[in-house]
């Protein structure tokens, strides 16, 4: 009988393949993409394809550094200049929600908490846990935040590209090369992995890409290092997150994934619109850029978010803290403006 170390390995080889042939037409970040739909498309046809979830929380521990390193010292001056954008995201998170809970309640007709749980734009895991928790569907809420991120994954960057924000062949690397990271270097970036577990003791949201960015981003604004993590890893945590994407639609039948991709088709249409409104007016009052706003506010998750940014050549550090303080803010209240408003209803 096959074990888990097939189907380890038979997704990531599928999810290595998918990236290298769209890697070898200039797609749109490719190793993430190419393994997201090839994995998806295998999960769907029932192969036994899974990613190991140590493999994939050390992947996204390698972004949470490499996003850190994002953070040069000479952006400590630009920080000011991020107050009316993170601002404004508190308005955005409770727009997207209200607009995503009249389309989930009145034209796809789900039920109270499902409908809640499913429009809060980001969170995932922790909107599953509290959905269920309160009673919701918990295969729609993380079917339907699945797809969401899948599709703005998938539409961004070639949306960019027929923009002109992105040329794919202007791309450069991922990363420098491994033989040029020096063992000083190689050893303060690897010890920015214990900022998982210190996030984990705090409870802080997404601990496992916001500890280890923390820390980078404290030695990397503190003029320790200059590095950041080799390409050929960061390219490894693409294809690892992205399969991981595809692998959630093991055992799901085709007719739920169908139905479910017809409403998260309308959510995210929706939510991209607010993004878009949100990011045109916030470039009109402070000129912040359109790409980055719109990166910075896209209904995605944090780490396929910065990677994009990464892949598009965008400021991944501003693109990165909006989404962590979008996490923070629905994690830490949505669960709460829900029981009120369940309460209010109930009046």
């Amino acid at each position: 009988m096959r074990g888990p170390l097939f189907s380890w390995t038979l997704a990531l080889a599928i999810g290595t393949a998918g990236g290298a042939l769209f890697a070898r037409f200039d797609m749109p970040l490719a190793w993430m993409i190419g393994a997201m739909l090839f994995t998806a498309a295998a999960a769907m046809a029932k192969l036994p394809v899974r990613v190991p979830p140590p493999m994939r929380s050390g992947m996204i521990m390698v972004l949470g550094i490499m996003l850190g390193s994002g953070f040069k010292p000479e952006i400590l001056g630009r920080i000011g200049e991020w107050g009316v954008s993170l601002s404004a995201l508190a308005v955005y998170v409770v727009v997207c929600t209200v607009a995503g809970v009249l389309y989930l309640r009145r034209l796809v007709r789900l039920d109270a908490v499902t409908a809640y749980f499913t429009a809060t734009p980001g969170g995932l895991n922790e909107m599953v846990l509290a959905g269920t928790a309160m009673g919701g569907d918990d295969r729609t809420i993380s079917l339907v935040h699945a797809l969401r991120v899948m599709l703005v994954v998938l539409a961004i960057p070639f949306w960019f590209q027929a923009l002109g924000y992105y040329d794919p062949h202007d791309r450069g690397p991922l990363g420098p090369p491994l033989a040029s990271v020096s063992l000083e270097d190689a050893a303060l970036l690897a010890g920015c992995a214990v900022g998982y577990p210190i996030a984990r003791f705090l409870r802080i949201p997404a601990a496992q890409i916001v500890g280890p960015m923390l820390l980078s981003a404290a030695i990397h604004l503190a003029g320790l290092t200059e590095g950041a993590p080799p390409g050929v890893l960061v390219g490894a945590a693409q294809v690892v997150v992205g399969s991981a994407l595809g692998c959630r639609f093991t055992g799901i039948g085709a007719e739920r994934i169908g139905r479910c991709a017809v409403m998260s088709v309308g959510l995210t249409a929706l939510m991209l619109a607010v993004a878009v409104a949100a990011s045109w007016l916030l470039n009109a009052a402070t000129g912040l850029g359109m790409a980055g706003l719109i990166l910075a506010f896209a209904p995605g998750g944090l780490a396929e978010m910065s990677l994009v940014a990464l892949a598009l050549g965008t400021d991944i550090a501003f693109v990165s803290t909006h989404h962590i303080v979008r996490i923070v803010l629905i994690v830490t209240l949505a669960p709460g403006v829900f029981l009120l408003w369940r309460k209010w209803r109930g009046r």
